[in-house]
């Protein structure tokens, strides 16, 4: 009943948008003005609404309950509604005449459009696969979606975290989500076998590790299991006898269907996925995979870069980075080469922590240092409080990362450190991690954009990758602005940071469009980025997987410096630092074509303003 309603809901708004008397003219003047304003917003509601019952799990991971007894159907039917509704809401947006919104609405109009003409992209991508038959496969139903940066192996884990369990009825949806999870997993299943009959398979070197992530949740002991940490203590409103019954619930059904759901899940990965995957590298491997490369590009950098254009800039990027850590390892009265200089580092014990609560007690003494300078580089800042605490062991080497807070605020942001390998991360990587991460970085945009109350809630919550992790890479640069970087390790750290990106454009567009192999991916990485080895192959096999992503960090970061620098060369002394990062984040994420239409017009409004 509540997806036809949603369903209902897009169709009402088109049809608002498309009913006009043969022969008519649009309105004029402010009630042409807020007919298309309110159409607009109906729409943003009726599609956050829509994104919430269609994605459960999505919908708990903001702070939103309603459908915490739900896992997101990944049926034939459900994706066919699915792409259809792709189809509809883009006829909607474009039914909406732009020139009739202002401010927020056309930013809002932008973003909308952007994203589902996104997703008709990709619905069409997969429609052209097989020239014999129509996948059942959408932009948001991907066969490879399940990877060792994803899938249940890590979401299940996540998704625990985020749940909310303060009374009876919370651990009772919880079960009922948990009984679902065995259907769940056999139609995560089948989204590979339709992938794999059309060859939409990554490189098995890729994936190899992807079975051996499975290895936690598959233990019968259950003290041990994650997905039975919610019912090894129970909120003292809940009787004992009912924590029995919800015990023993949970109890049953790991055994008797979620475990040997999850085994016949890491089974078919090791004896079937596995096998018949790519030994290619790249996308362009992939049927039609030239496109499927450029559409990846567009979704995650949002710009419209071309590979050449984001490969040309990574080399650019890291000739100029080597030549500061030349600067840098002169400051620190070291002769030798880059490569020397990191073998140094990385080698001299007084660098690497002893211990995760070491790492762990670091990483939250920076955060302190961070957090009362902010005031000198923000206007307003956002009022959630974030925490710092380690990430799973099925992750492995994976990076470093930020868990969002409940768009209500109740729950907090989660900077989660790698302490599953203390060598990979010592002491002068520090600094530039939780700058990227925490403050002024992930936690700070993001819970930010979760507060901006006067924004629909779809925009409150929307976010991308060159937006996103680009504001995260310039906050990086913002370190010695608040006190860090004192020293030429930490300096040097910072650079190492900044070469990762940069030599993230030059690889993934090398392996995805000009053919490089994984092993030269690995040694660009581990020469110019100083990456430990096996961090560096589990990056590789990260941007394999996930073709395009990693181009958005030092892309957006560009796109955020170039506004920047246009800023002050138009404002002069008027430009003021804390006004401009405001203007960046106060409009919640956005397209980076977006971005610069809207700081443009912040620049005139600036020029604009009485001193």
């Amino acid at each position: 009943m509540a997806m036809a309603w949603l369903k209902r809901g897009i169709m009402t708004v088109l049809a608002g948008a498309l009913v006009m008397p043969a022969g008519a003219s649009p309105a004029v003047g402010s009630a042409a003005s807020a007919s298309a304003a309110a159409t607009l917003q109906k729409l943003l509601d009726a599609e956050w609404e829509w994104e919430l019952a269609q994605f459960p799990e999505h919908a708990t991971s903001l702070g939103d309950h309603r459908y915490d007894d739900k896992v997101t159907d990944r049926s034939p039917a459900a994706i066919a509604a699915r792409r259809s509704h792709h189809q509809t809401l883009l006829q909607a947006v474009h039914h909406i005449d732009r020139t009739q919104l202002t401010g927020e609405d056309r930013i809002s109009y932008d973003i909308l459009e952007f994203t589902a003409d996104l997703a008709v992209q990709g619905d069409a991508f997969y429609r052209a696969a097989d020239p014999k038959r129509d996948l059942a496969l959408s932009s948001e139903d991907s066969p490879f979606a399940m990877n060792p940066m994803s899938g249940p192996q890590l979401s299940l884990p996540q998704l625990v975290r985020a749940t909310r369990f303060q009374d009876e009825s919370d651990y009772r949806h919880f079960l009922q989500r948990m009984a679902q999870w065995p259907t769940s997993l056999s139609q995560q299943r089948a989204l590979l076998e339709t992938g794999r009959s059309v060859g939409l398979v990554p490189p098995r070197a890729a994936i190899e590790r992807l079975p051996g992530q499975f290895a936690p949740l598959l233990t019968a002991d259950l003290e041990a299991h994650p997905l039975y940490a919610p019912f090894k203590s129970f909120p003292a409103v809940i009787p004992a006898s009912t924590q029995s019954e919800l015990r023993s619930q949970a109890q049953a059904l790991l055994k008797s269907s979620v475990i040997p759901a999850l085994q016949s899940m890491r089974d078919y990965l090791a004896e079937t996925y596995l096998p018949s995957s790519a030994v290619k590298t790249g996308a362009s491997s992939l049927p039609n995979g030239e496109a499927y490369y450029a559409l990846s590009l567009q979704r995650y950098n949002t710009t419209r870069m071309t590979a050449r254009e984001i490969h040309d800039l990574g080399l650019r990027e890291v000739a100029r980075i080597d030549n500061a850590m030349r600067e840098v390892m002169k400051e620190a009265g070291f002769e030798g080469t880059i490569a020397e200089f990191r073998t140094y580092l990385r080698s001299d014990k007084k660098f690497q922590y002893e211990s995760a609560d070491a790492e762990l007690a670091a990483l939250r003494d920076i955060a302190k240092r961070i957090d009362p300078q902010l005031p000198s580089l923000f206007v307003e800042l956002p009022r959630l409080p974030y925490g710092v605490r380690p990430m799973s062991k099925e992750e492995g080497n994976n990076a470093p990362h930020y868990i969002a807070g409940a768009i209500d605020g109740s729950r907090a942001g989660y900077f989660e450190a790698n302490t599953n390998n203390l060598a990979a991360w010592p002491k002068w990587t520090m600094e530039a991690l939780v700058l990227h991460e925490a403050v002024p970085g992930h936690h700070l945009q993001i819970a930010r954009a979760q507060e901006l109350a006067a924004l629909p809630k779809w925009r409150r919550a929307y976010g991308n990758s060159g937006f996103s992790e680009g504001w995260g890479l310039y906050s990086e640069g913002l370190g010695a602005q608040l006190g860090l970087y004192t020293d030429p390790y930490t300096r040097f750290g910072r650079l190492s940071m900044e070469a990762h990106r940069a030599a993230r454009l030059v690889v993934d567009t090398g392996m995805h469009a000009f053919g490089w192999t994984r092993q030269q991916s690995i040694d660009y990485l581990v020469e110019h980025a100083q990456l430990e080895r096996g961090f560096a192959e589990a990056e590789t096999d990260r941007y394999l997987v996930w073709p395009g992503q990693a181009t958005a960090y030092k892309v957006g970061e560009q796109v955020i410096l170039a506004l920047r620098r246009k800023a002050e060369s138009e404002l002069g002394t008027r430009f003021d630092v804390r006004r401009f990062h405001n203007a960046v984040i106060d409009h919640g994420g956005l397209p980076l074509t977006v971005l610069e239409r809207v700081i443009e017009d912040w620049i005139a409004q600036e020029r604009a303003r009485p001193n």
